[in-house]
């Protein structure tokens, strides 16, 4: 089946753009669905109010929504009062930018900084930041209400290719960058870098919280999946399957399955827990051999997420598609043309897919379907049992394969 277009978010072209292009490797959705963040291609981040992004559409059609005329969006005033109304705003990172996350505080998760007694910054419920990882190596953190820059943390000496905040709301931030690290950052202690991650031979491409942020996973130019323990800060363990290298991951909504993408054509779920590979979703067939993984570039796979009802998962790859498979098809159930298509991510309900391509964001209806009772009381118990855990328990031998997603 092919998907339902939403609408479409197009940035504006430039004289220069078509000599050296416009390349979108990052969108992102707020934790509270209020804003749409996106890079539009060199220096450029647009942040744009969700809700009244799909109102446009509806209103105008699918084109250019956010864009059209009579119909733009208002633009921050600097009155206390109107703080907290979603307002559009174009911010200028002063450099390519890389990478985006959105960050939201929890005034009872305390800093895990040692000196507490002053901090320049003291961030509030009410508080929401967005991270954008730049081509020179800085993170600039801006205040999303105003549009303001907070912070400008400088350790990483080259591209900082992804960017994640903890689901907790500590407010930490995690880094991965072209040096080969990984960087923990605590912005509740004004931003201050408390660890660096090392352990990659290459490039880090991507990296991503478990739900309970426990745990880290964190990809790159190798064939591994490195997975760190976010506590004691020190690698658990490597899952090793893919053919070549690794290029984006992302956890399950319950944490009990972690998705991998691969310039190698595939998709593996795998158990983060146990290191078994579950499913594999094949972006080319007959799949290439280990020697040959590399070669096939127009089905290199460059993003893959988890929707929200933990039954699906989204990938784009480089032969123009767009795909939606059921963790347990082996087939997409929906499809959706796209060219050159670099990062995708669902909307915080679920119900969109968002996908960027040369400056503009794209998006589409996710697949709908009621979740079973079995499958949301599964997900209830593995958000709190890791895989050894369930395998324990004095049920029968069936309940526990499908408790550890097996069938």
């Amino acid at each position: 089946a092919r998907s339902r277009t939403v609408g479409e978010l197009l940035a504006p072209t430039s004289p220069f753009d078509k000599k050296c292009g416009r390349e979108n490797w990052t969108v992102a959705f707020a934790p509270d669905g209020s804003y749409l963040a996106w890079s539009q291609g060199h220096r450029i981040v647009k942040l744009v109010p969700w809700a009244q992004c799909l109102n446009n559409f509806l209103l105008h059609g699918t084109k250019n929504g956010a864009n059209a005329v009579g119909t733009r969006l208002p633009r921050q005033s600097g009155e206390s009062g109107q703080k907290n109304k979603p307002c559009e705003h174009i911010i200028d990172c002063g450099d390519i930018v890389w990478s985006l996350a959105f960050g939201s505080s929890v005034p009872e998760k305390q800093s895990r900084c040692v000196n507490i007694e002053w901090h320049r910054f003291k961030f509030g419920q009410d508080q929401l930041l967005l991270a954008t990882g730049l081509n020179n190596g800085r993170i600039k953190i801006w205040d999303v209400y105003t549009g303001k820059l907070l912070l400008n943390l400088m350790d990483h000496t080259e591209v900082v290719r992804d960017l994640t905040f903890a689901p907790d709301g500590s407010l930490i931030l995690v880094s991965a960058s072209r040096d080969k690290t990984l960087r923990v950052w605590d912005l509740k202690d004004d931003g201050n870098m408390m660890k660096v991650l090392r352990g990659h031979p290459n490039w880090v491409y991507g990296c991503a919280f478990s739900p309970d942020s426990s745990i880290l996973c964190s990809v790159g130019a190798s064939k591994a999946v490195f997975l760190w323990d976010m506590d004691k800060y020190s690698m658990l363990r490597k899952l090793e399957g893919h053919h070549n290298d690794v290029v984006a991951c992302e956890f399950s909504p319950d944490g009990a399955l972690l998705a991998t993408a691969s310039y190698d054509t595939r998709v593996y779920v795998w158990d983060p827990h146990s290191g078994v590979i579950l499913r594999e979703f094949g972006h080319l067939f007959p799949p290439p051999t280990p020697i040959f993984a590399g070669g096939a570039n127009d089905r290199w796979v460059r993003s893959v997420c988890f929707s929200h009802d933990g039954l699906h998962v989204a990938s784009l790859a480089d032969d123009k598609m767009v795909r939606f498979w059921r963790i347990d098809e082996e087939y997409p159930v929906q499809v959706a043309p796209l060219n050159n298509g670099l990062c995708c991510t669902f909307s915080t309900d679920g119900s969109v897919l968002a996908a960027g391509q040369d400056g503009s964001v794209y998006f589409w209806a996710t697949p709908s379907q009621v979740s079973s009772l079995q499958h949301l009381c599964r997900m209830a118990i593995r958000r709190v049992m890791p895989t050894s855990q369930v395998k324990n328990l004095p049920i029968p031998c069936k309940v526990v394969e499908f408790l550890c997603y097996q069938i």
